[in-house]
């Protein structure tokens, strides 16, 4: 396990910046990158974080934090060229946000379980602001939905806003999935040209969908994560019966369903 004294840590950190500056005069491809131009890269070497954090690749977590970090850099760097911040002031800023939204460490404020320090952070983030800002103001639009949803239902459930009960969720889960099962009913015997029709399955839906992630959130599970794992597993027993299927000269696309399921079940056995 790699260990490093403090002053190391700091030199390291110090030895990217000066790299990232060399690399902002010296290299065409690092001087000519904007806020704009490095935006959507930075979304994806997010996502390949993520991926490294659900399979509990180590190396691949260290890697990915890396190249998260070099964003990081390189942001700062930017607004340093436009004399509007520098890393100094964005670490700066961030250690001064966490002491006040921390009181309970650094100040006289008592939370001795993390929900405490939940409600704590964001009714500090809403005086941030003036208190006069939305509770869900604060969830950034650009968001994938289903993440979304579930940022709008912490922040409501913060508020005050929940289910007394885990277990009284169900009876809501019910209820969308009816409402979506007799829009489906009205949509026998048409077809998705059916502007209104199509609109309101798709409403019933994402209904159906959001009260689905409200469960998971009072189960404590975070629904993009057993998303992916689901994700995940659909796709190593798919493989398993295209590799099946090849194994005795079948060609996958012609099977009948039936045969798909036997391969199905069959992966489905492996662990």
């Amino acid at each position: 396990m790699e260990q490093h004294s403090r002053q190391e840590k700091l030199e390291a950190i110090g030895r990217a910046i000066d790299v990232l500056d060399t690399l902002r005069v010296k290299c065409p491809w690092d001087a000519k990158q904007t806020n704009e131009s490095l935006r959507e890269n930075t979304v994806e070497e997010v996502y390949e974080l993520c991926d490294a954090l659900i399979n509990g690749d180590n190396n691949g977590i260290k890697k990915e934090l890396g190249d998260v970090l070099l964003h990081v850099l390189f942001y700062a760097k930017i607004g340093e060229e436009k004399g509007e911040f520098d890393i100094a002031s964005v670490a700066d800023a961030l250690a001064s946000k966490l002491i006040y939204r921390h009181p309970h460490v650094y100040g006289n404020i008592e939370a001795d379980t993390a929900h405490q320090v939940e409600l704590n952070w964001e009714q500090l983030k809403l005086k941030e602001k003036g208190g006069n800002r939305s509770i869900l103001a604060g969830v950034p639009s650009a968001l994938p939905a289903l993440v979304k949803a579930y940022r709008i239902q912490q922040k409501a459930a913060n508020a005050g806003f929940d289910w007394e009960k885990p277990e009284d969720v169900w009876g809501k889960v019910k209820e969308e999935i009816a409402e979506f099962s007799k829009e489906a009913e009205s949509f026998k015997g048409k077809d998705n040209t059916d502007e209104h029709t199509m609109r309101q399955m798709e409403e019933e839906m994402g209904d159906v969908i959001f009260s689905i992630i409200n469960a998971a959130r009072l189960y404590g599970l975070h629904p993009e994560n057993a998303l992916e794992r689901t994700n995940k597993k659909f796709i190593t027993r798919f493989n398993h019966m295209e590799q099946r299927a090849a194994e005795e000269g079948k060609k996958f696309e012609d099977m009948t369903l039936t045969e798909m399921e036997s391969y199905w079940q069959e992966a489905k056995s492996l662990k």
